[in-house]
């Protein structure tokens, strides 16, 4: 089987190196092709502006482009832009892969109170995670047997700014509290290789998230004290319950994905212990 990952970064170089591991043949696009691992076939392309030259053989076609700015504009060269040149590129080579994965975000829910899964309707509420959701449509017309996967917020190695905020003093708690989701880099890139090879066929939409939301001043609180620091200053005004979304994980998990680091607990544990090494 050959695998295509459409802009191969952090992300995806990761997901490809899992591929790779089981014995699957990889190609990897980016504008700088030759700061892959050898594992993965470089192809180089600069998705927002060009056609990329599709392996003919490809199967499994994976995009992972990430916005070098948080602009309106950035977002729509990211997405939307190196899209229609990918599914481009897809039938210039005659090219029809059986399956197409989407990395997106949890930001198109928006701002919504309560608990979210994938039935909960899209309401982006900033133009970053509309031009998101713009994409995901554009996708399902063009592709209607691809999967979304919409992650919540990375960490994991090289992403470390959470504990180096506590580590400095410069982490306040401030109020009212906020409920936050993420998923260790490790997890998420294990999810797009499972859901890209797995039997039966993935369901349409996935949100990629650990299996415990957590309140920011819990995160924080739990980072101080591994770190055997002073807890962050607290200007939270007294605030009891958290604020925002709370992401469900069950349809992941009912798929089979195994986690390596199901909680925030693990996965900054293994930050502080300078676990950056991959685990296929």
């Amino acid at each position: 089987m050959t695998v295509l990952i459409a802009g191969c970064g952090d992300l995806g170089t990761e997901a490809g190196l899992r591929f790779a591991s089981s014995g699957l043949r990889v190609y990897g696009v980016r504008r700088s092709p030759h700061k892959l691992p050898p594992e993965i076939i470089g192809i180089g392309s600069d998705l927002s502006c060009e056609v990329p030259d599709v392996p003919p053989e490809t199967e499994v076609v994976v995009m992972s482009t990430t916005a070098d700015r948080r602009t309106e504009r950035a977002y729509r060269a990211a997405y939307i832009d190196a899209l229609l040149n990918l599914l481009d590129g897809l039938r210039r080579a005659r090219t029809y892969p059986r399956r197409f994965l989407l990395v997106s975000s949890t930001s198109v829910y928006g701002s919504n109170d309560g608990w979210i899964d994938e039935d909960t309707p899209t309401t982006p509420t900033v133009g970053t995670a509309a031009i998101l959701r713009d994409a995901e449509t554009l996708l399902q017309r063009r592709m209607p047997q691809a999967t979304l996967l919409r992650l919540a917020g990375l960490y994991g190695p090289g992403r470390t700014r959470l504990v180096d905020q506590v580590r400095n003093g410069s982490a306040v708690l401030s109020g009212p509290d906020r409920w936050t989701n993420r998923i260790h880099r490790d997890d998420a890139a294990a999810a797009i290789v499972h859901l890209s090879t797995m039997n039966p066929e993935p369901d349409p939409v996935y949100i990629g998230v650990d299996r415990e939301p957590a309140a920011r001043g819990a995160v924080l609180r739990f980072v101080a004290d591994e770190l055997d620091i002073a807890l962050p200053p607290d200007a939270s005004q007294g605030s009891v319950r958290p604020e925002g979304k709370r992401c469900r994980n069950d349809r992941l998990i009912a798929s089979g994905l195994q986690y390596r680091y199901p909680t925030y607990r693990e996965g900054y544990r293994a930050i502080l212990a300078g676990d950056g090494v991959r685990h296929p």
